[in-house]
């Protein structure tokens, strides 16, 4: 029977909420970076998972990721969880959640919003080019054989989870699988036909950073399950993090481009908060600053060298949270301490090696599953339908060309 608190029953709901609104914030950022033609396209894509992955989440999703562990072998093989909880059985009211102060079912909404935005942040390197029935197969299958398994591995009581690997709100659970996926997407699908002439709306990308940053305190905060102290330390380090990152992003690019960009400022503030989620509830104030600085400019110089390779990641989903998360795990090795969350470690630069490199092998690992297997799924799909739309429906556009749709009354330059 929980011990039920209300403040924190109440409060995870709330972030339940932020993190919800965090997929209308990425369908806004995303729709506003393509062209005028593709902006319903990719912002159902987003707006699917919504339902679809409600659904998965329903039927397997949520036993898959919590049901079982490895410690007591009721798992399998600590990989994935069973199927004791699937369509939600047995989740009754008096079953205790990782914190027992608030109800499973809270729990299970709150981990739900985290299953619909993740797949959906894989959507920005594809964009244009990917036919929705092929995306619907895709969203399934990436949730069943990548997403779900990282969840258990790492939150679950999983694999991951006994070699001593923190994630404090989803470095590998989110941004790096998503990223990596992204990535291995991008070299499936090819090259656009039709380029987009930079993005249509920079209001509707501002407007998506202003949701993503609000929903990600939810996001951060929220992961620490309850109000304590160290809810306080990863809203604050989120924050920090973001901003720092936004204004490094904001000098490289002025520096490159000899103007500051407004799209610069918001993309960088997007990677920090990518980077210091894994970390915010276990570094200090100062190491997120650094964190934020870091991620700056490491994914800044991943976004420069993506597109002197050729790599057509229409919005630089690798550069921004493949890097970020990858750089985030990593650099919580390097410096989470104890001094500011005392459930957590110490990482390399207190003392503990051992974590930094256990942190760096997971993140490893996590990258190349997410890559293997998004390309084996990508094959596969292209057998049961094409994957890629026809170059007329490129042309075209696909809001009009797939959807039957536009966004807007007056077609104005792509």
């Amino acid at each position: 029977m929980p011990h039920l608190d209300t403040g924190n029953t109440g409060f995870m709901l709330l972030c339940s909420s932020l993190v919800m609104l965090m997929t209308p914030g990425l369908a806004f950022f995303y729709g506003g970076l393509v062209g005028r033609r593709n902006v319903l396209a990719i912002m159902m894509q987003s707006f699917v998972s919504m339902g679809w992955t409600t659904v998965l989440w329903w039927v397997c999703g949520f036993s898959l990721c919590f049901s079982g562990d490895l410690k007591s072998g009721t798992d399998f093989a600590g990989i994935v969880g069973n199927l004791d909880w699937a369509f939600l059985r047995h989740i009754t009211l008096d079953l205790p959640s990782p914190n027992d102060t608030i109800p499973m079912i809270v729990f299970c909404a709150y981990q739900m919003m985290f299953a619909i935005i993740t797949p959906a942040l894989i959507t920005g390197a594809f964009t244009n080019r990917v036919t929705f029935k092929a995306y619907m197969l895709f969203l399934t299958g990436w949730l069943l054989f990548v997403y779900f398994p990282f969840v258990h591995m790492v939150w679950g009581g999983g694999l991951l989870a006994s070699w001593g690997v923190l994630d404090f709100a989803g470095g590998i659970v989110v941004h790096n699988i998503a990223g990596i996926a992204a990535l291995a997407a991008v070299l499936f699908v090819g090259r656009r036909n039709v380029q987009d002439h930079g993005p249509h709306s920079i209001p509707l990308v501002a407007l998506g950073t202003g949701l993503l940053w609000f929903g990600w305190y939810g996001f951060n905060a929220g992961s620490e399950l309850r109000v304590d102290s160290v809810t306080a330390v990863a809203f604050l380090n989120t924050d920090i993090a973001a901003s720092f990152a936004a204004m490094a992003w904001l000098c490289m690019d002025w520096r490159m481009a000899k103007k500051p960009k407004f799209v610069g400022l918001l993309t960088g503030a997007v990677a920090g908060l990518a980077t210091i989620t894994p970390a915010a509830g276990y570094v200090s104030p100062a190491s997120a600053a650094l964190i934020g600085i870091v991620a700056g400019i490491v994914c800044f110089g991943a976004v420069a060298l993506k597109n002197r390779l050729g790599w057509d990641d229409a919005l630089d989903v690798w550069g921004v949270h493949g890097v970020g998360g990858f750089l985030g795990i990593v650099l919580l090795g390097a410096f989470a301490t104890t001094s500011f969350n005392p459930n957590g470690v110490n990482g390399l630069f207190a003392g503990n090696p051992r974590f930094f490199l256990v942190q760096l092998g997971a993140v490893l690992l996590s990258s190349v599953w997410a890559f293997v297997f998004t390309l084996a799924m990508l094959w596969l799909i292209n057998r049961i339908t094409p994957v890629r739309v026809a170059a007329a429906t490129e042309e075209l556009g696909l809001d009009e060309g797939l959807h039957g749709e536009r966004a807007y009354l007056e077609e104005g330059a792509a």
